[in-house]
């Protein structure tokens, strides 16, 4: 069968290729092209834009680049349907997605979403538009299906690609010794667009020199190179490592983390964390104004009350990271936070999303 895909961020290039991998393997005549990255390349397919050409933050951040936007999106539309899939798979990116399924919907093409658009967050009334426009959604959160129940729509909870990611990984044994670690490590993990690491970062490293018997360590994306990192390193305790996040996590004893899917991974190591945030400030205002949850983490989220501290706008600053860290790397906090790391791992269930994501769209096209 011919599958088009869309994802627009690296996590989507991630779980797309995962999701691809498990669908050569249950169709043996599976054809692709897509919007994603390197990843999704590896398992083979037509690349027609990578996502480091979309990936656009925040409600200001969006206005300005609208053009762009636009234009990709209009590609999107002529690709897909010059393409005639039998089926479109769209993953996360809703602010894209939504309207490209919007547009295939009404040409006869099978929508299915891989990964539902946050609509508990804020307008909920989108889950109506979503009912008339998407065939069958994929949940990976285990509170989104009472969500959807909640308006009539059925959706199939799979499970987290996160775990496929992390049961796939083997650590390396010599990593600390081929970084030179010798202290405890703290792991930054800033996140991998621009706008957060030259938001997020130098916060981040602001507390560095009041923790000189620690090794930090920055999880480096590999969109950008060495010297772009180094304007914001300060102090000698300081690595950077490109593609090395697990194995990063894997030695760490606390960690900072962006806001995002990397909260969320951080916790299934079972590494402390703190949860940090900017974004403009005109973006932030609006999104305070419409947006209905009570936490940003996914660990927050999904456990439905505080297991991470979450310093945003203002409150991410030195005195409150130095803070929060502190009390994670020693004490009753830290040990507070494993055990509730333990019950989210039990919440979240075992690995084999992408299997059984692939087995469902198959079994839909087949009916």
């Amino acid at each position: 069968m011919k599958y088009y895909l869309v994802a627009g961020e690296a996590s989507g290039d991630l779980h797309g290729a995962n999701l691809m991998k498990a669908l050569k393997a249950a169709d043996t005549n599976a054809e692709f092209r897509y919007y994603g990255g390197g990843k999704m390349q590896a398992q083979g397919g037509v690349l027609d834009k990578h996502y480091s050409e979309m990936a656009f933050m925040g409600f200001t951040e969006v206005l300005l680049n609208l053009r762009t936007i636009m234009k990709n999106m209009k590609a999107c539309k002529a690709a897909v349907l010059a393409y005639q899939p039998d089926v479109l798979i769209l993953i996360d990116f809703p602010g894209f997605n939504l309207k490209i399924a919007d547009f295939a919907k009404a040409n006869g093409i099978k929508v299915c979403y891989y990964i539902s658009p946050k609509v508990w967050a804020w307008n909920q009334k989108r889950v109506l538009k979503i009912k008339r426009i998407v065939d069958k959604m994929f949940c990976i959160l285990p509170f989104e299906v009472d969500f959807y129940k909640q308006w009539g729509m059925e959706v199939d909870y799979v499970g987290n690609p996160l775990l496929d990611e992390i049961a796939q990984f083997t650590a390396d044994i010599d990593f600390r010794t081929r970084y030179k670690l010798e202290e405890d490590v703290i792991a930054l993990l800033p996140g991998s667009r621009k706008q957060e690491i030259e938001r997020l970062l130098p916060d981040m490293l602001s507390v560095a020199h009041r923790f000189p018997n620690h090794h930090f360590v920055v999880a480096a994306a590999p969109g950008f190179d060495e010297a772009y990192y180094q304007q914001f390193i300060k102090t000698d305790n300081v690595t950077l490592v490109f593609a090395q996040t697990y194995n990063l996590l894997t030695v760490a004893k606390a960690a900072i983390v962006a806001s995002g899917t990397a909260t969320l991974e951080t916790a299934l190591f079972h590494v402390p964390q703190v949860v940090v945030y900017r974004g403009g400030a005109i973006s932030v205002a609006i999104a305070r104004a419409l947006v209905n949850i009570r936490f940003i983490s996914l660990v927050n989220l999904i456990m439905d009350r505080k297991v991470v501290t979450e310093l945003i706008q203002n409150d991410c600053n030195t005195e409150n990271i130095s803070r929060e860290l502190t009390m994670i790397l020693t004490g009753q906090e830290r040990e507070d936070m494993i055990s509730d790391y333990e019950e989210l791992s039990a919440k979240m269930g075992t690995a084999g999303a992408s299997e059984r994501t692939a087995k469902l769209i198959l079994a839909y096209l087949k009916k």
